[in-house]
This record gives structure tokens, C-alpha cells and sequence, in this order.
């Protein structure tokens, strides 16, 4: 399958038979990466990560990614970039284009990164926007893969506010690979109607079903995963915290929630998470809120149906998998 000269913005461009390819290009690179089997066929070459919001996974991955398959990087953070300030981004996606052969961004909203797919000329990486996030997909699909054997048929429930770049991406994603996808939230949280009826398209062709719920005891019955998020993303007001707590601690993945699923069922989680006191943030809400968790409980993202570490190992094989198509590298 040659998908040289893609971008990579978000799944709904990407067909089926696509998604599966990088899985089983992750595959193969993770393995190989295990045997320490060098894959550096894209030497020579460099790509630019452009983070307006910052990260720990997603830098790493495509840092190591890149480097593993032999190509430079330039990190431009917030204040290394004058992408949207002295410079539009349409300037910057040409400047960059002509220096790089390939393009990640992670920040703010889907049209920024759309443009910079517009006029780049080279392949262009959603690292994460307000909308999608689809390479945290891929290695989401290749950790359940790797635990389940298969993807179609399984039910993925997403605990939380729906309306966002996690809870979007899991219903895409689910929607075309066959699984069934709940999402469950307090009904002013769940998704748009535009993109949940796309959605439901993608199923009636897959195999799968999209179902949004209040209920929480029926929605987890019988799931294969549960996933949650961060109840407040970066560059929200503290305002929203009193509110998202309110609203969505009825939907914290507990013990309880655990059992009512199944002990089939695995936890994921994209991190960071706030499951104990361990962060400024997490000690800071304590003291407000009283509270020593939010989306998740220690006792579950400790427990050995939590696999979230895994997960964020597969970040880079999938990362790698995606610049590996998209450059045309020849493995």
C-alpha cells in the first residue's frame, strides 16, 4: 500500500484497510525495534515538530521515532515559533516546506493544521488539536490488538467529556475498524451531532455501532476497554474545573466500574492522568476540591487491567509507522 505524501490529520481521511496497514507496519517496526534490527533507511532527511502545547509522549515518540529511522529533528515550542504571531501560518507552512520533508504539529485548532497541510508541499502530522487526535488512535488500535488478538466486534466505552479530540478520535476511529463505541457522559458533553451521524455512516459499513449514553452501570456491561481523559485539557481556564467536576465524577473509572465491565475489560488512558497526589495540579484540586483523584482511581490505573503504559510505549511504533508510509521509506 503506498500512501507516500500523505498527510496525517485525522482518520476520517484514512480508510480502513489503511488503518490496519500501520498497525501491521507498527508491528513490524516494534518488533524489529525489540531485536534491535536498525530501520535508519530515511537518512539524510528532517522533519519539524511544532508543539504549541506542549508534551512528554508525543515529543519523545516522534523524536526517537524520527531518529530511529535515521532523520534529523527541529523541536519549535511555543516560544521558538512565530507560527500565527509575526508570521502567518501559511508563511510558515512554505518556510518550513521547503526545509523539511515532513511536518508535525500539535496545538489548537484543526484548521491551523489544516492549513499548514495546504501549503507545506511535504507531509503534514496532527500531534494533537482541540478536534483530533489521531495518532494516539493508532497506538490505542495496536495495544487492544495486542491484547485481544482482534479489534472488530470489541466494545470501547469512553468515560467523560466526549466532545473533544479523544472522545472524537475514539468514535472515528471505532466507527471504521468495526468496533462498538460508547461514549458516555452527561448529555450536554457528548459529541456533535454532525460528526456522531458521520460516524454512524462509517459503522453501517464496518460492522460496528456508535451509542451515546447518560447511564453508566449499562454503558461498561460487557466492554472489552475502558478509556478516559483529563477532565480540563491544556489552555482552559481553572474556571471549568468546579464544573467538569460536578458534572463527570458520576463517570470516574472506579474498581466498581471495573467489575460492572468485566474482568475482561482493560483500562487506557492517553496521560498524563491525575489518579493520586502526585502532580501540582492533582495536590492543587485536593486542596479546593477535597478530592484525591479525578478521571480515573489509583487502585484501577495501578491495577493489572491497566495497560496505559503500554499504550504509551506504542506512541513511537505507531509514530514511526505513519512518517515511515507517509515518506516513503522502504523497509
Amino acid at each position: 500500500m503506498n500512501l507516500t505524501g500523505r498527510h496525517f490529520l485525522t482518520l476520517k481521511d484514512y480508510t480502513r484497510e489503511e488503518i490496519l496497514y500501520l498497525l501491521d507496519l507498527a508491528e513490524t517496526l516494534k518488533e524489529k525495534k525489540k531485536k534491535h534490527i536498525p530501520v535508519d533507511v530515511l537518512r539524510g532527511r528532517n522533519v519539524a515538530l511544532i508543539f504549541e502545547k506542549t508534551s512528554t509522549r508525543t515529543r519523545c515518540s516522534f523524536e526517537v521515532a524520527a531518529h530511529d529511522l535515521g532523520m534529523g529533528t527541529t523541536y519549535l515550542d511555543p516560544s521558538g515559533s512565530q507560527i500565527g504571531k509575526k508570521e502567518s501560518i501559511r508563511d510558515t507552512a512554505r518556510v518550513l516546506g521547503s526545509m523539511f520533508e515532513g511536518i508535525e504539529y500539535r496545538g489548537y485548532g484543526q484548521e491551523i493544521v489544516e492549513e499548514l497541510a495546504a501549503y507545506a508541499g511535504v507531509p503534514v502530522w496532527n500531534g494533537l488539536t482541540n478536534e483530533y487526535h489521531p495518532t494516539q488512535m493508532l497506538a490505542d488500535m495496536l495495544t487492544i490488538r495486542e491484547h485481544f488478538g482482534t479489534l472488530e466486534g470489541r466494545k470501547l466505552v469512553y468515560m467523560g467529556d466526549a466532545r473533544y479530540n479523544m472522545g472524537n478520535s475514539y468514535m472515528v476511529t471505532c466507527a471504521k475498524l468495526g468496533l462498538h463505541y460508547t461514549a458516555c457522559a452527561p448529555a450536554s458533553y457528548f459529541p456533535g451531532k454532525e460528526l456522531t451521524e458521520e460516524c454512524r455512516k462509517y459503522a453501517a459499513e464496518s460492522g460496528g455501532s456508535v451509542t451515546l449514553t447518560e447511564d453508566a452501570d449499562e454503558a461498561v456491561r460487557g466492554a472489552d476497554i475502558i478509556c478516559t481523559d483529563v477532565w480540563v485539557s491544556m489552555g482552559e481556564p481553572d474556571e471549568v474545573w468546579e464544573e467538569r467536576i460536578r458534572a463527570l465524577s458520576p463517570y470516574k473509572v472506579t474498581a466498581d466500574i471495573m467489575n460492572k465491565a468485566g474482568e475482561q475489560a482493560i483500562f487506557l488512558h492517553c496521560l498524563p492522568s491525575f489518579h493520586d497526589l502526585g502532580t501540582e495540579v492533582g495536590r492543587k484540586i485536593h486542596e479546593r476540591f477535597g478530592i484525591a483523584d479525578m478521571e480515573v482511581t489509583d487502585e484501577v490505573f495501578e491495577s493489572a487491567q491497566s495497560l496505559v503504559f503500554e499504550e504509551a510505549e506504542n506512541r513511537m511504533h505507531t509514530i514511526k509507522a505513519v512518517m515511515a508510509a507517509t515518506l516513503g521509506a522502504e523497509l
